[in-house]
């Protein structure tokens, strides 16, 4: 199994509904592959830094979690064809990785 953490950013025009909707989409995705969560954060609505098809901002999400390599191009493949997700980006932890998102995890519960 390997560590991976997957950022994406929604479409600004949906709704609240909407967006946990598809938030829970491919978090049960993942699980249906034999992703084992670790972590789910939202960012909320965030500035883009360039213009995403006509948009200047977006809903981001992160998931952090561990699954057998070959899923994860079932849920990109998912990600590119979905409208309402404009960018995403998947990142294989390493071993420094691992341990930076602990802290962060960490230092958020804190503030939470």
């Amino acid at each position: 199994m390997n560590h991976y953490e997957t950022v994406f950013i929604l479409n600004p025009v949906l709704s609240e509904d909407q967006i946990k909707e598809t938030v829970k989409k491919y978090e049960d995705l993942l699980v249906s592959k034999g992703a084992k969560m670790i972590s789910k954060e939202n960012w909320g609505l965030k500035k883009l830094a360039y213009a995403i098809q006509h948009k200047k901002s977006g809903f981001y999400h992160l998931f952090e979690y561990t699954v057998e390599g070959d899923a994860i191009n079932a849920v990109e493949l998912d990600f590119r064809r979905d409208e309402r997700i404009m960018r995403y980006l998947t990142v294989a932890l390493d071993k420094h990785a691992i341990a930076w998102a602990e802290k962060r995890r960490n230092r958020n519960k804190k503030t939470a």
